[in-house]
């Protein structure tokens, strides 16, 4: 199969592109597969290369059959400095322009376009891994002018702005008959029938690389990660992973942990976001040199060598690919039932789910329950290993591809009959 894929970028630190980069390098082993990267920029995705017209064209071998020494051609989409509202309008013509050239051009063909969130009118099949209506909707008490500083409103109109151009793009392309969805969790996929009512949706989960992330590696690297972050012998370490602290639950967290000063805990925050509020809470909680942040880095592994056990209140996450992890580690994990990845979890058996994570009692409840039972860490641990091991990139790239597949199959069908 011949595929174009769209994603503005590619890389393995955020979790939409992550995946993608997963499934593409998977999709290459298909020897009848050709894929063709429609992106601004690509990193840590292995055997592409950039797109040459010669170089992708197939030759003849001594067999007669035709070979191509590489199934992964990047065609380099130009971008443009600027806010983020201006830089996705450009992105989003610049995308279709780059392809139609091809087209007239190179007499590129493909028998899909696959993109991965909203790119493109003509998508033929999409994988959505954040419904925009829904999360509007979250977000809007923030966007408030009237509660906001004037010094804001500038920010606030552009991040309004951005959302809304999603929002109608939503509408004009979820609801169209021939696009094909696929969301990464039930929960996604019950979203977009309450807004779109699309014909079906499939739901392909997340994965995780159980080789990258493995009990054994955790204990290989737990020392020297322990002394990094300066935790003692008595630290029971939780973990929280995210950039956008308000959606993770991190003044929940907080306010929960100072239920339970008495216990020896600390809390490790990975991430990037505004601190001031935060360092606010911590210092009215009493909870100063308790909570540690740090900046992400590619070797994530070591946060979770670090931890005993990781903490997931999110508001909202479509999936919230830490917990899962998190739990290829061995670690017990404490997730928001509104994060799609509280789904392969079965509460009090290989994790513990939160009805509310903004029920500080309950999630305090959960918190102080792991750190006062090394047991029931032990066993949370084990269980959430194996759950997490059934649910692989491998498997998450196999069903997609299969997805891709039929899609392909019936859009050749709907243009054979009509």
């Amino acid at each position: 199969m011949r595929l174009a894929v769209i994603s503005p970028f590619l890389d393995r630190r955020h979790g939409t592109e992550r995946c993608i980069v997963e499934q593409l390098e998977r999709f290459a082993l298909d020897p009848v597969a050709e894929i063709h990267i429609y992106a601004q920029r690509i990193q840590d995705l292995r055997g592409v290369t950039p797109y040459k017209h010669e170089a992708a064209t197939k030759k003849s071998d001594h067999t007669g059959e035709t070979q191509t020494a590489n199934r992964l051609f990047w065609h380099k989409v130009p971008a443009i400095p600027g806010p983020h509202l201006l830089q996705y309008i450009f992105w989003f013509f610049a995308n279709r322009i780059c392809r139609w050239w091809d087209a007239a051009f190179h007499h590129t063909q493909y028998d899909l376009l696959y993109s991965a969130g909203i790119n493109a009118t003509d998508a033929d099949a999409i994988s959505v891994h954040v419904v925009f209506h829904e999360f509007y909707r979250q977000v809007l008490p923030q966007l408030n002018f009237r509660s906001t500083s004037l010094a804001a409103w500038a920010r606030l109109a552009h991040r309004r702005a951005y959302y809304r151009l999603i929002m109608t793009l939503e509408n004009r392309i979820y609801r169209r008959a021939t696009v094909s969805l696929a969301a990464i969790s039930a929960s996604a996929a019950a979203l977009l029938e309450k807004y779109f009512h699309p014909t079906a949706t499939r739901v392909i989960r997340y994965g995780v690389d159980v080789q990258a992330f493995s009990v054994p590696r955790k204990l290989a690297e737990r020392a020297t990660a322990r002394k990094l972050f300066q935790l003692s012998m008595e630290d029971f370490a939780l973990l929280l992973i995210g950039n956008d602290w308000r959606t993770k639950g991190l003044a929940a967290l907080l306010q929960s942990l100072s239920f339970i000063r008495e216990l020896p805990w600390k809390l490790l925050v990975v991430g990037r976001d505004v601190r001031d509020p935060y360092d606010k809470m911590i210092r009215d909680y009493g909870i100063a040199n308790r909570v540690i942040f740090l900046p992400p880095s590619p070797n994530v592994m070591q946060f979770y060598a670090a931890a005993d056990a990781y903490v997931g209140p999110s508001l909202e996450d479509a999936y919230g690919l830490p917990i899962i992890e998190a739990m290829a580690c061995g670690l017990p994990v404490v997730a928001s039932s509104r994060a799609g990845a509280h789904e392969i979890i079965t509460n009090g058996s290989d994790g513990i789910i939160l009805r509310d994570p903004q029920n500080v009692e309950e999630l305090a409840a959960a918190l102080r329950s792991l750190i006062t039972n090394p047991s029931l860490c032990a066993q949370l641990g084990e269980r959430a290993t194996r759950t997490a091991q059934t649910h692989t990139w491998d498997r998450n790239a196999q069903r997609t591809w299969e997805w891709l597949n039929e899609v392909a199959s019936n859009k050749k069908a709907r243009h054979t009959n009509s």
